[in-house]
């Protein structure tokens, strides 16, 4: 039985979702002149939507935030970074958080890779027409938690693969995923 991953790389114009052989961009528009009002709307609108897509799933595995990220959407990130992350929890999915620099490492082996190198390291590997580099990493990100509980997506060097021991992977899964978890290795 596969496990059901989800990989989220959240952003407010294009929100890459991904799960075994699927990827999706959702995203929305806003203007700077925004009111706080609007941008909350806003916000809270496409983490539903981003939720939505997700659905039900055994493990969640999200971006973590760019610290370095400067600019005049750096809060508003933030937030829906939060918001998801907050109604993940809500459902009680079990949620990992990947460093974008590991991401990349996962990918291409190189944890300052670009986005394209990302884009096209993910395309071959999976085998998938992956429409831009939000999907991408998505989809590395659905990868690596599949490959963290043992059901790899598809093979990856262990150079790669060192990216997964610097995840901060969730301390306990529900037991139906323990279970499957447990028959997939002892398979």
């Amino acid at each position: 039985m596969r496990l059901i991953v989800r990989g989220l790389d959240l952003s407010l114009t294009g929100t890459g979702v991904a799960g075994a052989g699927w990827a999706q961009t959702l995203g929305s528009k806003g203007r700077r002149a925004d009111t706080y009002a609007m941008r909350r709307a806003r916000l809270h609108g496409l983490a539903d939507r981003i939720v939505e897509a997700v659905g039900p799933c055994d493990l969640a595995v999200v971006e973590g935030p760019s610290y370095g990220s400067q600019g005049a959407g750096t809060w508003d990130r933030a937030g829906l970074w939060w918001l998801v992350v907050d109604r993940l929890a809500a459902r009680d999915i079990p949620l990992a958080v990947v460093a974008p620099t590991a991401r990349a490492r996962y990918a291409t082996g190189d944890g300052r890779a670009g986005k394209q190198d990302v884009l096209a390291a993910a395309t071959f590997r999976y085998g998938i027409q992956l429409r831009d580099d939000n999907q991408a990493d998505a989809m590395v990100l659905c990868a690596m938690g599949h490959d963290w509980l043992s059901d790899p997506l598809a093979e990856a060097p262990e150079t790669h693969r060192a990216a997964l021991d610097r995840v901060e992977w969730p301390d306990l899964l529900p037991p139906p995923v323990v279970a499957a978890v447990k028959g997939v290795r002892a398979a």
